[in-house]
């Protein structure tokens, strides 16, 4: 796999859990993160309202400030995305 930022994590997460309520499993499978890294990446994100947790339901949903972000990100990847050239086309 390759190598990930944390901004890429971060959406990961926040597209998971956006618009439904997911366990930690789910957002575990859909980021592609340990148990251990997961418990980091939620506390940092709950810590910073992104994503706030239901006890009752032990679920987790994206806030709207986290929707936000996503959005922010979404537009962002799409303005800076990179074209790379195979050098065979150049010849």
């Amino acid at each position: 796999m390759k190598y990930r930022s944390r901004s890429e994590i971060v959406g990961l997460l926040l597209e998971a859990a956006s618009g439904r309520r997911v366990t930690k499993t789910r957002l575990m499978f859909k980021s592609y993160l340990s148990f251990n890294q997961l418990r980091n990446y939620i506390a940092l994100l709950v810590e910073n309202g992104l994503i706030e947790y239901e006890e009752r339901r032990r679920t987790y949903r994206t806030t709207e400030k986290g929707g936000r972000l996503l959005s922010i990100q979404n537009r962002m990847a799409e303005i800076a995305s990179i074209n790379y050239i195979s050098s065979e086309k150049i010849k």
